[in-house]
């Protein structure tokens, strides 16, 4: 009779409870767990089999864990970590401290209905809509099972019980003793506590120190911890901690680069078993903690120690004193409109600028807000100038041009300029550093309201009296009259300017008034060179160390003694001299490690110029081709990181996307200490209208030129990530890709049998070989060995070459959309993101290619052009005519610059 009681009430309370919950799914979910709980709660497991499907609601009575360690320190769990919100995340915790050391889903929350499911091909999280939001990568081998080991490493199993994929591969904010946190990978802080979206603040291990940034700039460097100790000079492989201290390893994880120890030296361990993490949290702190049995934890190291040194400690703005006390910057006070101490303008006339929204700035409303003398910014200590050797004016210039640019410092000894762009967090005192006493600071702000320099009691109403009281002929007489004196005034002006410049270069270099104000009114334009002072400078144009399709490149040097390479551009034609100083400004603004820095222009007469910094190991396809001593694997996997860093920016860093169309050895140019940077990344914004017509099909290099370029397909930066993956290649192989080699096949039968395991047994044979299809064929059989350069002489591993090749052969794909964008490839190179698996449909074009080319290697030059055409004929059409036809072009016609 109870029973029948209980499920009448529950069947009378059915409609009051469908319209009180959310959904009726989590009402008859909620419904079940009354009636049966036994059916939705299930034990926690030690390791978990295939076709598994959790929800929070299935695990309600563990708290959302479904997987344990063997100990029963860890469990991995769904669960919300703030009781009043329905933000949920599959997690692994630790159990006696509460501490989250990874989690999965952190951007996208989901409720406590969604789904996770672990299958054969790995973990997915699912949202309400059935959607995945989350997942392992779906290229991996097939597993059979996961498990939650007893160091917190979530992990995923073959049936071999070899690691398919494990946790701490993709840490979050949090790493645990023992677990190694490599080079190029991050800790990301969460949002805030209990939102685990990621911040702004990271902690990134690179090969010569571990640095805690800010939306990407540096604010704090392991290395300048007070009890750091550095023991060698070898690179950086992985940071790791135990009880005794934070380690950073090099030379296979045999040697200590930097050692931080957590106690001194006569210090007892009390517990050398608790439980340690290092996390970085929301407010930007980066600290190791220990926890007690009892769940107390205790703070062992933090870095930075003064909460001034972070950079948004006190807001926009704000200006951090004494360890922690927050302002706002001199000039500027807490907004009393409202009351969120929100630092604004102390003169009510100005404001601080808005989103760029890709427009130039109006350079005329810009006025510059000075900060006190003592006052500094974080990233000044951790930046180098974006100028030397200018005068204030320059430096304020620079940043009236620049839309990102919200303020600057100048050192008044050393005329370099510091800028701050895109994001401003808070403002601290100087330190002690006398490198830095001289250096004042400037906010951006723009005029509203009054003009600068009218006081309100000077204001006058006679314009809207006028309007009203005076006859509107009256009106517009003096409307007249007024634009015939500024009329007048433009012209003497414009007299004046064209009489100095002409006097200055002679009749026969003479521009006109109008082409200088035109320049004059540019903003944002880099130095401008005089002609007479290249001329100079290159020893009347003595010394060439390059050419290629827009012009010719000479060495100089200025009067500093910085060395340069000046490029005298050939190519414009006809274009503007507005339209070339446009684009120069667009350029310009270009400041990036991985892009080679455009220092200045000439434009004098007909006469162009660009001087570019100087880099003095020359190009790529010098030191990787003709190089001695041959080039070591570790510098070629730093060209071709730094290359695609340098072109993921071009395609999403800029203000401007810039697609460079001529990705090629010959436009990476090498600087000491392994300085990687791509040239020529805008020239192609300077063609003319006609001149880019033309380029449509025939911009690039022969060698690198993406199929779209031959077929009139739309271009996109896509094109350039097929170029890539072809320098790619030729970084794996240290040869041209078409050039002659010899082939494994000829010779006795003992290099034959040599040949499937000796790399250089490739180059033994008498026929060409196109080396991305012999690539591709290595990669179907996994021979990935045999495509290393033979003069690395086993210096490289298998696992190495295979990463680079198989991103090769996914940038070569012959679908652009198939292709990953060179922000993926960054972040596949650093091992962030698992690698893509090329697809073998979309690389059958290269057996078209390397068919083309071994027979046009017997009779000439071939034509990728040409052998596209062929490649896409219907089956059955007669080639010959087209074969016949080739129209043989060289490097140099289709080539951009060198």
């Amino acid at each position: 009779m109870e029973s029948s009681a209980t499920t009448g009430t529950v069947a009378w309370s059915l409609p009051l409870l469908l319209i009180s919950f959310p959904s009726p799914r989590i009402a008859i979910i909620f419904l079940l767990c009354i009636l049966f709980p036994s059916a939705l709660s299930a034990p926690v497991s030690f390791s978990i089999s295939p076709n598994f499907t959790a929800t929070y609601y299935h695990y309600i009575d563990s708290s959302g864990a479904f997987l344990g360690s063997r100990d029963g320190s860890f469990q991995a769990q769904i669960i919300n970590l703030k009781p009043e919100n329905r933000s949920f995340y599959l997690l692994v915790v630790h159990v006696s401290s509460g501490a989250v050391i990874w989690s999965a889903n952190r951007n996208t929350p989901i409720s406590e209905s969604s789904e996770f499911q672990f299958s054969s091909d790995g973990m997915t999280v699912f949202n309400d809509q059935k959607k995945p939001i989350w997942s392992t990568p779906r290229n991996l081998t097939p597993v059979s099972s996961l498990q939650l080991l007893e160091s917190g490493n979530l992990v995923m199993l073959d049936a071999a019980n070899n690691t398919v994929w494990a946790s701490f591969d993709f840490p979050a904010d949090v790493i645990v003793a023992g677990q190694q946190l490599k080079v190029g990978k991050s800790l990301v802080a969460s949002y805030q506590n209990g939102d685990l979206a990621e911040g702004s603040y990271s902690f990134v291990v690179g090969k010569n120190d571990a640095m805690l940034q800010w939306n990407g700039m540096n604010y704090w460097e392991l290395s300048m911890t007070t009890n750091v100790v550095r023991n060698t000079n070898w690179d950086i492989e992985y940071m790791v901690m135990n009880y005794t201290g934070v380690y950073l390893m090099g030379k296979n994880g045999a040697q200590v680069v930097f050692r931080i120890a957590l106690h001194g030296s006569g210090d007892v361990v009390d517990n050398p078993a608790a439980f340690r993490i290092m996390k970085l949290d929301s407010r930007g702190v980066f600290s190791v903690s220990k926890f007690s049995s009892g769940g107390s934890s205790k703070q062992e190291f933090k870095v930075p120690d003064d909460s001034c040194r972070i950079p948004f400690t006190c807001g926009k703005l704000g200006y951090c004193t004494n360890g922690g006390t927050c302002q706002c910057a001199p000039g500027f006070h807490g907004d009393p409109r409202t009351g969120n101490g929100i630092c604004v303008p102390t003169d009510g006339s100005l404001a601080l600028p808005g989103p760029c929204h890709g427009s130039q700035p109006n350079i005329t409303n810009i006025k510059y807000s000075p900060l006190g003398v003592d006052v500094d910014y974080f990233s000044n200590d951790f930046s180098n100038p974006v100028l030397h050797y200018v005068n204030l004016t320059a430096c304020m210039n620079l940043c009236s041009g620049n839309c990102s640019c919200l303020g600057f410092f100048y050192s008044q000894g050393s005329g370099s300029c510091y800028v701050i762009e895109n994001q401003i967090g808070s403002m601290t005192t100087k330190l002690s550093s006398p490198t830095n006493k001289d250096r004042l600071g400037y906010i951006k702000t723009i005029v509203v309201g009054t003009q600068i320099g009218v006081k309100e009691s000077e204001k006058s109403d006679f314009p809207i009296l006028a309007a009203i009281l005076l006859p509107s002929s009256g009106v517009m007489v003096i409307a007249m009259v007024a634009f015939l004196i500024w009329l007048r005034r433009r012209r003497i002006k414009r007299r004046w300017i064209s009489k100095s410049i002409n006097s200055k270069l002679g009749r026969g270099n003479s521009m006109s008034a109008e082409e200088e104000m035109d320049f004059i009114s540019i903003p944002g334009l880099p130095v401008r060179f005089e002609y007479e002072d290249l001329v100079k400078a290159t020893d009347c144009f003595k010394t060439q160390i390059g050419s290629g399709g827009f012009g010719t490149v000479y060495k100089g040097t200025l009067e500093d003694g910085t060395d340069v390479a000046v490029k005298k551009i050939t190519c414009l034609g006809a274009q503007g001299r507005r339209e070339f100083l446009a684009e120069i400004s667009v350029i310009g603004k270009i400041h990036y490690i991985n892009l080679v820095r455009l220092k200045g222009f000439c434009a004098q007469g007909g006469q162009k110029f660009l001087v570019y910094e100087y880099m003095n190991r020359g190009s790529l396809d010098v030191a990787l081709f003709h190089g001695e001593p041959v080039m070591e694997w570790k510098e070629r996997y730093e060209i071709a990181l730094g290359t695609a860093r340098g072109l993921a920016y071009l395609h999403t860093g800029c203000e401007h996307k810039i697609i460079h169309c001529d990705v090629k050895p010959e436009n990476i140019l090498l600087h000491d200490k392994s300085q990687v940077k791509i040239s020529d990344f805008g020239l192609s914004k300077l063609l003319s209208p006609e001149e880019s017509n033309l380029f449509t099909t025939l911009r690039g290099t022969r060698g690198y030129l993406a199929p779209e370029w031959l077929t009139s397909s739309a271009i996109s930066d896509k094109t350039d990530v097929y170029s890539y993956g072809m320098v790619l290649l030729e970084i794996v192989r240290g040869k041209k890709n078409s050039s002659q080699a010899r082939s494994a096949n000829s010779g006795t039968d003992s290099n034959r049998r040599n040949s499937q395991s000796s790399p250089s047994s490739v180059e033994s044979g008498q026929r060409p070989i196109y080396f991305p299809l012999f690539a591709l064929n290595m990669h179907e059989e996994g021979r990935y060995m045999e495509l290393a350069d033979p003069r690395l002489m086993g210096r490289v591993s298998r696992q190495e070459v295979e990463k680079l090749v198989r991103i090769a052969l996914c940038c070569v794909q012959e679908e652009p959309n198939l292709r990953p964008s060179m922000a993926n490839v960054v972040k596949m190179l650093e091992g962030v993101m698992p690698l893509g698996e090329p697809r073998i449909e979309s690389l059958n074009f290269l057996r078209f290619y390397g068919r083309r080319f071994t027979e046009e290697s017997r009779f000439g030059e071939s034509n990728e052009q040409n052998e596209l055409r062929l490649y896409r004929q219907p089956t059955g059409t007669n080639t010959s005519s087209s074969y016949n036809s080739l129209s043989y072009m060289s490097s140099q016609e289709v080539s951009g610059p060198r």
